[in-house]
Parts: C-alpha cells; structure tokens; sequence
C-alpha cells in the first residue's frame, strides 16, 4: 500500500484554543505517508492554517469521503464524554462506527473519556473502541476505563506537551514581569465568584507590577470575560487573541505565572517552564494537577475572601517552583509516544 488517505476528526475548527492545539499536534506528528483530511467546523480556517484539505464536519459530504479513505483518526482530545452533551459523543462514535463499517482502519488517538453517565454513551463509547486497530489515552483514569472494557490501550501524556512553540510578535517589547490569566464560562463561575477573582487579580497586579495577560482560548465562551477583566484593570492588561496553537504555547516563554481554568493554558504553560495555578471545573484538570502537584483549587472550593486568593497566588508567584527542566523533557518525550503509537499502527496497516 502506497500512500494513505486519513480522515481526522475532533473538535476541530471550533475556536477552541486546546482543540486546535491537538489538531497541530496531530499534524505534526502524523507519518508522511499519510495524507490528511481534517473534518472542520470552519474547513476556510483550517484549511489555510494548516494547508490540508478539509471537509465540513456535519456535511454529507463526510459519508462519501470515507468510502474514499483508508484510516480515521480520532483526534485527540475530551470527545467521549456527557458531562456537557449527550449528543457530542453519539456524533463521534457514529462516526467512528460508519467508518469502520466502511472497512476503514481506525484509531483512536490521545483520548480523555468521560464522565459517561449515560448507559447509553457507555455502551457506544465500548463498542466503538473496541474495533479500532489502535488506541492512545492521556490520563490513567482513561486508561483504566478501557482496562475495564477488554482494550489495549497506550497511555501517554498529552501530546500537547510535544507540541512545537512559535514566538508572538510584539511579546517582548510588553512591559514585564507577566502574568497570564485564562478564565472560561462555566456554571461554576459564577458572577459573585467572578468578581472575587478579578479583585483577586488587581491585588496582586498591584503588588508585583505585572502586566496582565488575558488569553481567551475560547473567544466564544472567554472573551467577554477577559474584556470584563481588561476594563477592571485599568490599562494595567492587555487581551491577547492568538488563533495559532503554536503561538498560544510560545506566550507562555515570557509568563512569569499563569493562573487558568482551561487544560491546555496549563499544559502548555507547565511545558514552557511557567509557574502555574489552576482554578479546575472538571476532572480532566484535577488529573493533572495530582500528577504534576500543581497548586490549585476545584471551583468549590476557592476562597470567598479576594485577599486570601491573592495572598496564595502572590505565595506562587514569589516562591512557587516551575517544572525542572528534565521533568519537562521526559514529560515532551512520554508525549511523543502518541507519534510512535502512530508509526506502529500504520506500519501494520501497510503490511
């Protein structure tokens, strides 16, 4: 077999900063003897991002550009899951299973799964899994949800960890030291809670000098948030809307700390040598921060009071330790295990 064509699928092309990072993660870890198809929410953007071809992610046209393809891969990334839809991972699994009644290979690369809640996404997510040729997970709760099931699976860290930096043009002439703030809407932020935080972040914006960076990963759910905080900072801020994931990874070189609800704001903070704090909303964070005893709270749990919240963040900012050099390494190196999982499977495939 010569060359193969691949259909990639994920939450691609929906303005998501982490999503978009594991898409270029995918891409540049994917074996030149694949040609890629990307399934996008926005093919135009995606398609003069990457240079690939594309095709509408929810178009008809997916069905007769798999009975044109060799391989699917599901890309990386929280798919299985119905914690915030029911209907989000019926998407994917059909679509596996269509690709895989159409005698496609298929692999399931980088995954998060669950919370599942439902019998039902239970069942799909089983048996969809169950007939790929190859499986990747990042968390070990993942990982032993497919111990339970019967299916072999690799587990590494997330791939965004290997993902390669691009500088931002313009950081370095922003006043310095920095401190990079990502919030997201969430039920759990609340108006109140908010609010507390933003008091928060003007505390400790005063006390250090630190310019504020606001980086919406989201514009969608973030950047009405990042503008209410712009507004209370008093010139002290700047928003940062950065549509490249390999850019949104290189800011955090010139970060002093960074304080984010969003996965991959501290995935690619942490893996930049950044100081980091998470606020999490969901278990996918609190995974991370127990495997890399990173300081945070669950929403719940965050202090009522603006000044105790700054008082441990301005604690993290003057004597909080980033990362040592070789954990990142190893870390960029585990990563990496996600292309060799790649390489094997197709390897196999082309016999």
């Amino acid at each position: 077999m010569g060359q193969m064509r691949g259909v990639l699928c994920g939450y691609y092309g929906m303005g998501n900063g982490g999503d978009e990072a594991l898409l270029a993660s995918l891409l540049q870890m994917l074996p030149e003897c694949v040609t890629p198809v990307v399934l996008s929410g926005n093919p135009k953007q995606t398609r003069d991002r990457y240079q690939v071809e594309v095709c509408p992610r929810k178009s008809l046209r997916v069905l007769p550009l798999l009975r044109r393809s060799d391989l699917l891969i599901w890309g990386g990334g929280s798919l299985v899951q119905d914690a915030t839809s029911a209907l989000n991972p019926l998407y994917y699994t059909g679509l596996m299973g269509l690709a895989q009644g159409f005698g496609l290979q298929t692999i399931a690369w980088a995954q998060g799964i669950g919370p599942l809640n439902r019998s039902l996404t239970k069942w799909v997510a089983r048996r969809a899994f169950s007939g790929c040729q190859a499986v990747s997970v990042r968390d070990r709760a993942s990982a032993f949800q497919l111990q339970e099931w019967n299916v072999p699976a690799l587990l590494a860290p997330d791939p965004v960890w290997a993902l390669e930096s691009l500088p931002v043009k313009g950081l370095w002439d922003l006043p310095a030291p920095r401190v990079a703030v990502t919030l997201r809407s969430h039920p759990k932020l609340t108006p109140q809670r908010l609010e507390t935080l933003t008091r928060a972040v003007i505390t400790v914006q005063k006390a250090t000098g630190a310019l504020i960076l606001l980086l919406p990963f989201q514009p969608s759910q973030d950047l009405e948030i990042a503008r209410f905080l712009h507004d209370r900072l008093a010139g002290n801020s700047q928003i940062l809307s950065l549509t490249d994931p390999r850019q949104l990874k290189g800011v955090f070189q010139g970060v002093e700390m960074a304080i984010g609800m969003r996965l991959h704001s501290l995935i690619m903070a942490a893996a930049e040598g950044c100081r980091c704090f998470a606020l999490s909303y969901d278990p996918k964070i609190d995974r991370l921060r127990e495997e890399l005893e990173m300081p945070g709270w669950k929403m719940d749990d965050i202090p009522e009071d603006a000044n105790e919240i700054a008082r441990v963040w301005l604690e993290q900012y003057a004597n909080g330790s980033p990362l040592r050099r070789d954990r990142i390494a190893s870390l960029v190196d585990r990563a990496l295990m996600h292309r060799e999982l790649l390489r094997e499977a197709l390897r196999s495939l082309r016999g």
